[in-house]
């Protein structure tokens, strides 16, 4: 049985990202689901914010940007990313020099990622968000520069991934939920559609 029928979801999933890993985990879960991303240019958004509340904005106003586009009864799926260290937002470097300074200053530290979890449907719309922290060792320079050489950390909030081969050996251990640090926290997401179909 498909999480669609299980939580009696009617309405299409929509996700408003190109992340491939928001998709994957989607269909880790068994969710039906089509793709439209956000266009939106994440970095001019409510830079003022908490780093919470910016979270939470953005994933909101990526759903609301497809929403509003859409003429069916989707239900539009948001998310945003973001690793706070020092109370300093680091989204997506911006280069391979602006990853290995990220990294550089996560290394040997703890940091917390938050992930915000919207979704809009018409004029109904939620949006939460989970928080995990975790904990880096330290880092050497030739491991900065091998990592950041690959590629891998240029689409990535913070320049890592926990999922990534490389990525992983990075954190010595977390306190919160993993898939929050991925990028989609699932039981999150699974509570707020059950509470749109129950809605219904």
């Amino acid at each position: 049985m498909k999480l669609n029928e299980l939580i009696h979801l009617s309405d299409p999933l929509v996700l408003a990202s190109q992340s491939p890993r928001r998709q994957q985990l989607l269909r880790q879960i068994g969710l039906d689901f089509v793709v439209q991303p956000a266009e939106l240019a994440e970095e001019d958004l409510a830079a003022h914010l908490a780093p919470e509340d910016y979270a939470m904005h953005l994933a909101l106003e990526k759903a609301r940007c497809v929403s509003e586009v859409r003429a069916d009864s989707s239900i539009v799926l948001g998310a945003d990313t973001i690793v706070v260290v020092d109370d300093l937002v680091l989204n997506k470097p911006s280069d391979v020099d602006d990853a290995k300074r990220m990294l550089r200053l996560l290394s040997g530290r703890s940091h917390r990622v938050i992930t915000a979890v919207a979704l809009v449907q018409g004029d109904k719309s939620r949006v939460r968000q989970r928080i995990t922290t975790v904990h880096f060792r330290t880092l050497s320079d030739e491991e900065i520069a091998a990592y950041c050489a690959g590629g891998s950390p240029l689409d990535k909030a913070g320049a890592y991934g926990i999922q990534d081969d490389y990525g992983a050996v990075f954190v010595e251990h977390i306190e919160g939920c993993y898939y929050t640090i991925v990028g989609l926290p699932l039981e999150l997401l699974y509570e707020m559609l059950k509470e749109f179909s129950r809605e219904h």
